[in-house]
C-alpha cells in the first residue's frame, strides 16, 4: 500500500512538504506536535482507535458533534480508524509505518507493548519516532497515567502559582501539555534533520513531567543554585519590581518595568514627589525588597485616572505597560483583529474561526489547508 500525498499538501512550498507523519497520539501534547508538523507542510495521517480520541468528548464547549478541545489541535491531517489488536488493521498500519518519515505517539509503556509498537518500529528502522510520555523512561512515574493538571502539580508549577498564603493554583490554560507538545515538535524536526544528515532512526521522548519543570526556568534555577524555595507571589515577580498590575480608577493596568532606567522614566512621567523622595527605589533590588510599600504608593497614584487615560500617558514615554485583556479583548485588539492570525477552517460541524500557526516563513504565515476530520473519515481513501 502506497502513501499517496494529500493533494492539498502538494505544491505548497512549505518547508515540510513531502514529509509523511503518522500520528497515533491523543488528547493534546502529541496532537499539537503533529499539528505543528502539518502547519509546516507535512502530510499527516492520524490513527484513532475504534473509540476515537477521548478529547473529542471533552466538552462543553462543542462545535457540531466535536468538542472544541479536539478542533484546537487536530487540523492538517487525514483520519483513519484502526484497531491495532486486529491482524488486518495492524498489517494496514505497518504498511503506513513503512512509508512514514516520522511517527508520534503518547501511549503508556505497557500500552505500547500490548499494541505491538516495537513491531511497528521494526517495520521502519529509519523512521523518526517521537513519544510523549508521563515522565522519562526508567523512572518510577514513567508508566503512570498523567495529564496536564497532574504535571502542573508534580512539577512545582502550581506551587509558585497563586496568591501568597492561598492555595496553589493551576495555570488557566493547559501549559504542561503545550510545553511538552512543543518539545515533541522540536524532537520531530531534529530527527528529520538528522535523517538528512545521514543519521536516521532517532527516537525522541518528550516527558510531560520534565518538560513542565523546564517552564519554571528562573524559579527552578534560583532554587537549584541557592536552595531557597520560591514562594507564591500572585502577579508579582520574584526578581523585578514594579512588574505586575496596578489599580486604576476603573480597573487594572499592567506595568513591566524591567530596568532602573525605565523606573526613572516612570517616576518622571508620574511627577509624584512621594516617588522622587524614595530615592532608594531607584535600585531594582530595593524595589523588590520593599515591594509592599512601592505597590501601595503606585496603586494610590494610578487610582486617580482611568486605564485608558494612563495608556495615553505611558505610551509615548517608552515605559513597558499594557492592558490586562479578557480573551475576547485579546482577539479584538488591532494587532490580532486586523492581522491574519485568526482564520476560518472547515470542521465536521461547519466553518469555524481558529488560530493559525504563530510562525511566519519569509514573512508569510502558513495557510490552513484542511481542518479536523470526522472519526475515520478517510479510512477508505487511505486503506483502499
Amino acid at each position: 500500500m502506497a502513501w499517496d500525498l494529500d493533494p492539498r499538501n502538494v505544491g505548497t512550498g512549505l518547508p515540510l512538504e513531502g514529509v509523511r507523519v503518522l500520528d497515533f497520539s491523543r488528547v493534546l501534547a502529541g496532537p499539537l506536535c503533529a499539528q505543528i508538523a502539518g502547519d509546516l507542510g507535512a502530510d499527516v495521517i492520524k490513527i484513532e482507535g475504534p473509540d476515537g480520541d477521548p478529547v473529542r468528548a471533552l466538552a462543553p464547549p462543542r462545535f457540531g458533534e466535536d468538542a472544541t478541545y479536539y478542533l484546537a489541535v487536530n487540523r492538517h491531517r487525514r483520519n483513519v480508524v484502526a484497531d491495532l489488536r486486529d491482524a488486518e488493521d495492524f498489517a494496514r498500519v505497518v504498511a503506513l509505518v513503512r512509508e512514514a518519515d516520522a511517527v508520534v505517539d503518547n501511549f503508556l509503556a505497557h500500552q505500547r507493548a500490548a499494541l505491538g509498537f516495537e513491531r511497528l518500529r521494526e517495520a521502519n528502522a529509519d523512521c523518526v519516532w517521537v513519544s510523549v510520555t508521563p515522565a522519562s523512561s526508567g523512572g518510577p512515574l514513567a508508566d503512570q497515567p498523567s495529564f496536564d493538571l497532574l504535571a502542573q502539580a508534580g512539577s512545582g508549577l502550581m506551587a509558585v502559582t497563586g496568591e501568597a498564603g492561598r492555595a496553589p493554583m493551576k495555570v488557566g490554560a493547559p501549559l504542561a501539555d503545550v510545553v511538552t507538545g512543543l518539545y515533541a515538535a522540536v524532537g520531530l524536526l531534529t530527527g528529520l534533520y538528522a535523517r538528512l544528515a545521514g543519521r536516521p532512526g532517532r527516537r525522541f521522548e518528550a516527558p510531560l513531567l520534565e518538560s513542565t519543570m523546564t517552564a519554571l526556568v528562573n524559579q527552578a534555577q534560583g532554587f537549584l543554585s541557592t536552595g531557597v524555595e520560591p514562594a507564591r507571589q500572585g502577579n508579582d515577580h520574584p526578581s523585578i519590581a514594579p512588574y505586575g498590575p496596578v489599580t486604576t480608577a476603573d480597573g487594572y493596568l499592567l506595568l513591566a518595568v524591567g530596568t532602573d532606567a525605565q523606573y526613572a522614566r516612570l517616576v518622571q512621567v508620574l511627577g509624584e514627589k512621594s516617588l522622587a523622595d524614595h530615592s532608594r527605589w531607584s535600585s531594582n533590588a530595593v524595589r523588590v525588597a520593599e515591594l509592599g510599600a512601592l505597590s501601595q504608593e503606585l496603586n494610590r497614584i494610578f487610582a486617580r485616572r482611568t486605564t485608558a487615560a494612563w495608556l495615553d500617558v505611558l505610551g509615548p514615554a517608552g515605559i513597558p505597560h499594557g492592558p490586562i485583556n479578557s480573551v475576547a479583548d485579546a482577539f479584538a485588539q488591532p494587532q490580532i483583529a486586523a492581522g491574519d492570525f485568526v482564520a476560518t477552517m472547515d470542521a465536521p460541524g461547519g466553518r469555524t474561526r481558529t488560530m493559525r500557526s504563530p510562525l511566519l516563513i519569509d514573512g508569510v504565515r502558513p495557510p490552513i489547508r484542511r481542518g479536523p476530520r470526522r472519526l475515520g473519515e478517510d479510512r477508505d481513501e487511505i486503506f483502499s
